[in-house]
């Protein structure tokens, strides 16, 4: 007999059906049990007529029964199929699971994050966990679906690259066969090419940061949702694509997981019809006459700034995000754009939202002459990044800009997450690659690590 989905048995009453998931919850009173089963579909209820014994949590079984409308008195309206129930005729058991390491079936998961992580493949089957991942899986989908319905072609950028993105020394070095090789920073270099071929083009793409640091908002490794797109009129076209894809994605987990929402006890962030836009310097002088605390000056925000500046954006605009533009040419990459009315600024921006950065983009420099330049200025060899990327500018590049999302962090502040890590499926950072580092191996020497 083929199997069916759980979900599938809401139009099988009295008919025989075979399912089959995972056990939820296992409960005997005399010589019956009853079991909540579960699969990628829902949860059922399943009348075994005979005591089960040794069967645990989690593990995997085949029923095979029959459906059956419940009596009123035993509905459980929290369960869309809480008016059937399965009589099983025939209970297999596919894989018996151990005892697990916490109960997964309570509310909320009472173990540290760190445990938590210690046992992902158990921690990650708890509802409330899960869902994460499903709110995840969501703002991917719009991200690609945006973009394809505005014309831009998805490819697949590398991760092992010949030179640093960005230069400078946060960057995990790879002994590759007899030359040295990176984990790329972004695909940046990758996506401007590819401009060249079909004008908008995105990405979904891994991207690695050296940076030795342990917050709740940085990971070593993260998902970065990147779009570049060619013969813009100028670098507001991309913040103004940017903006509506969020507003997008927000419309969309709002609709599709109003459950979720409301478990996790949060909403979408707010928005205004027209996002505030505000230079770098001005935010500063904003947050300099709102709170006394003066980083005039900087060549960025900081944490307080950016949670100040969405605090004055919301009582002043009704918007939980804010553009900051115009960063200082010595903050941003050498291949950002400068201001033509002020070279000392960038044609760039960050959207903060609830806080926090979330993307990161602007205009790029598209004359070749102007990249050479600005790679010899910053030290380095322009021979180093002819091929692939300056070759692309030689032969010709559009007015282009474009961004990036960081998938983990947007998925943490929509849900009110309280580390950037419970919204990674697998984070990596300086304690752990899956498991803790001082678990898997000897640290190397120093002098080794700066190899």
């Amino acid at each position: 007999m083929k199997r069916s989905l759980i979900s599938a048995c809401l139009d099988q009453v009295d008919k025989k059906v075979k399912v089959a998931g995972w056990v939820n919850s296992l409960r005997s009173h005399g010589q019956v049990s009853f079991i909540d089963l579960r699969d990628r579909s829902g949860l059922i209820q399943v009348f075994v007529p005979q005591k089960l014994n040794n069967l645990k949590n989690e593990s995997v079984i085949s029923i095979t029964g029959t459906v059956k409308a419940r009596q009123a008195k035993n509905y459980n309206p929290s369960l869309p199929t809480g008016k059937i129930e399965i009589l099983a005729d025939k209970v297999e058991v596919l894989s018996l699971a151990s005892d697990l390491p916490f109960d997964i079936q309570k509310p909320d998961l009472s173990v540290s994050l760190p445990v938590m992580l210690d046992y992902r493949a158990a921690s990650l089957r708890h509802a409330k966990t899960r869902h994460i991942f499903e709110v995840q899986a969501t703002i991917t989908q719009v991200f690609r679906q945006f973009l394809l319905e505005r014309d831009f072609t998805e490819f697949h950028a590398p991760t092992l690259v010949a030179t640093a993105t960005e230069g400078g020394s946060q960057v995990f070095g790879v002994d590759y066969f007899d030359y040295r090789a990176f984990l790329a920073q972004s695909p940046q270099f990758y996506k401007q090419i590819m401009v060249s071929i079909f004008e908008r083009v995105f990405t979904v793409s891994h991207a690695y940061r050296a940076e030795p640091s342990v917050t709740t908002r940085h990971l070593t490794e993260y998902v970065g949702l990147d779009a570049e797109m060619g013969f813009i009129d100028s670098w507001k076209d991309v913040y103004l694509m940017a903006d509506s894809l969020v507003k997008a994605i927000f419309k969309t987990v709002a609709d599709r997981h109003a459950d979720i929402l409301a478990e996790y006890q949060v909403a979408v962030p707010k928005t205004a019809s027209v996002t505030p836009v505000v230079k770098l310097s001005e935010a500063q002088e904003i947050i300099f006459k709102r709170t006394k605390r003066d980083i005039r000056g900087q060549p960025d925000m900081d944490p307080e700034g950016e949670r100040e500046i969405c605090r004055w954006a919301e009582e002043k605009h009704g918007s939980q995000m804010v553009f900051i533009t115009h960063f200082p040419t010595k903050k941003r990459p050498w291949y950002t754009a400068p201001d033509p009315s002020s070279p000392d600024e960038t044609l760039s921006f960050d959207l903060i939202a609830c806080g926090v950065e979330w993307i990161t983009g602007g205009q790029r420099i598209n004359n070749y002459k102007t990249l050479v330049s600005n790679i010899k200025k910053m030290g380095a060899n322009p021979k180093d990044f002819y091929i692939p990327y300056l070759q692309a500018f030689e032969y010709g590049m559009p007015p282009e800009g474009g961004f990036c999302l960081g998938l983990e962090r947007i998925t943490q502040n929509i849900l009110g997450l309280e580390n950037v890590r419970q919204a990674t499926l697998y984070p990596r950072d300086m304690e752990r690659i899956d498991a803790r580092l001082s678990q898997i191996g000897h640290k190397i020497s120093s002098k080794k690590a700066k190899k």
